[in-house]
């Protein structure tokens, strides 16, 4: 069940922010919030992080849907006991259907995060990157058992 709440939760904020953006910007508006450190910043991104295989969206659209079908495979089989790893994958579940809907939707991603030292990202990225970094220092650190 945490997960799903998880999941939900990151994909209801995901959007919720998205759809401020898009209805308070235009493409390529930028609000300083800590001028010269962090900015929203209203992109719409049609490829992966760096801009890597821009115009590539049903590539993305195909990748995101086996990612999502390998990560509902893997939901029941779980270790119940292992809560942190049941966030972990919702987290990933979450981001994933959050940039997924975007491309359906748009043809593209909305991104507004700007930090200025790296590209714009939304919070389904964050939730994938950090899904991913829990679930590298799952498999690495923790106990066999726990994984």
């Amino acid at each position: 069940m945490a997960v799903y709440i998880v999941g939900l939760l990151v994909l209801f904020f995901d959007q919720l922010t998205k759809f401020w953006v898009q209805k308070s910007m235009m493409p390529r508006d930028s609000i300083p919030l800590i001028p010269g450190v962090f900015h929203l910043t209203y992109v719409q991104n049609t490829g992966a992080a760096f801009g890597f295989l821009r115009e590539k969206t049903l590539f993305f659209i195909a990748v995101a849907v086996l990612v999502l079908g390998f990560i509902i495979f893997l939901i029941p089989r779980l270790p119940r006991g292992n809560l942190f790893l049941r966030v972990v994958f919702g987290l990933l579940l979450g981001g994933a259907l959050g940039n997924l809907i975007d491309r359906i939707r748009f043809g593209y991603v909305v991104d507004f995060l700007d930090f200025r030292i790296w590209p714009v990202f939304n919070i389904a990225d964050m939730a994938i990157v950090v899904g991913v970094c829990f679930l590298v220092w799952e498999i690495w650190f923790r106990t066999p058992e726990g994984v």
